[in-house]
């Protein structure tokens, strides 16, 4: 049914307790920010509407609440690279070190350890966010050719079939650009460019079983997910109360929000290990096939600026040695 070891990755979880509870608090604070954020607009709001009649005071209400979310929500985009850097390849790095059966410092020393691979192998935070968007975006290029063979077979209600495919697929992948950084530092390579297009064509070259394992996962992981917002329905609903003129859909909005830093916290770690065991597992032994890499050029223009990118380290390498 599917390849991976979740027992094995959950124990691996338990090892890398230190991130998980970063995460968790790293995650949560930003749930926290939104639910603060959009009361405080929503009370500011409801005052501005104390100057009007009660449509008046409900419109202010809730887009007080809007303008609060969007705040944060603004705040969020800028440090998106940030979070990447120190929260996600950190829990990588030492993830994929305990994959390779090595022992890693405890409590905080894991965190500051994990800091130090990420920036041996990528640098500052920006070049690991370019190399990342790249990866997504040969990873998108991917699934239009998953859905273009879905396209041409011959199956009854094969339009509906192919929507509710690409979706899932879009969702899928999201564990995998995490794998790729993974290759990137489980190969200790200087050169991220270079073997982030490596790995991508490792995973092309052994698209289905990765995509199989992917989408069971993807699974496993939103019924949980489901399953956590049902809990945080009621004291979600609490919350939603609390909030100055709390109009009934607020209760939905801070469960989701709560769900998403459980799911983001823990079960895409959880998903990312066992898509690492797939990856490695089914890669080892190989080598990039040139079919594949051909035909990556041919479909992705990210694909090609990653070879360009590498490329260009490769040279500047070879002109430093050169010169020294």
């Amino acid at each position: 049914m599917w390849d991976f070891r979740l027992g094995h990755a959950i124990g691996l979880m338990f090892k890398t307790l230190p991130f998980i509870v970063f995460r968790l608090a790293v995650y949560f604070g930003i749930a926290l920010g939104y639910v603060l954020m959009s009361g405080v607009g929503a009370g500011v709001g409801w005052g501005i509407g104390g100057f009007g009649d009660e449509d008046f005071r409900a419109i202010s209400t809730f887009w007080g609440g809007v303008i609060g979310f969007g705040i944060v929500g603004a705040v969020m985009y800028v440090l998106r690279e940030y979070l990447l850097y120190v929260v996600k390849a950190g829990h990588i790095a030492v993830l994929v070190e305990l994959l390779d059966k090595q022992s890693l410092p405890e409590g905080r020393g894991q965190i500051s350890h994990a800091s130090h691979v990420v920036k041996e192998r990528f640098g500052q935070a920006s070049i690991l966010f370019m190399v990342d968007q790249l990866i997504k975006g040969v990873l998108r290029s991917l699934v239009g050719l998953v859905r273009t063979v879905f396209r041409l077979l011959p199956i009854p209600g094969a339009q509906q079939l192919l929507r509710i495919i690409q979706a899932f697929l879009r969702i899928a992948v999201g564990f995998i650009d995490e794998v790729i950084l993974a290759y990137c530092m489980r190969t200790r390579s200087t050169n991220a460019w270079a073997s982030s297009r490596d790995a991508l064509v490792l995973y092309g070259q052994n698209l289905k079983p990765l995509m199989i394992n992917a989408a069971w996962l993807t699974l496993i992981i939103y019924v949980l997910s489901f399953i956590v917002f049902l809990a945080m329905l009621a004291p979600a609903a609490l919350v939603a109360y609390l909030i100055p003129g709390g109009w009934s859909a607020t209760g939905i909005v801070v469960a989701l929000l709560f769900a998403w830093s459980v799911k983001v916290a823990v079960f895409e770690p959880l998903g990312v290990t066992c898509m690492m065991q797939v990856y490695f597992k089914v890669i080892e032994g190989q080598t990039p096939d040139p079919e594949w890499e051909a035909k990556l050029d041919g479909i992705s223009k990210k694909f090609r600026q990653l070879k360009e990118k590498g490329a260009g380290v490769q040279a500047s390498g070879d002109s430093s040695s050169a010169q020294a």
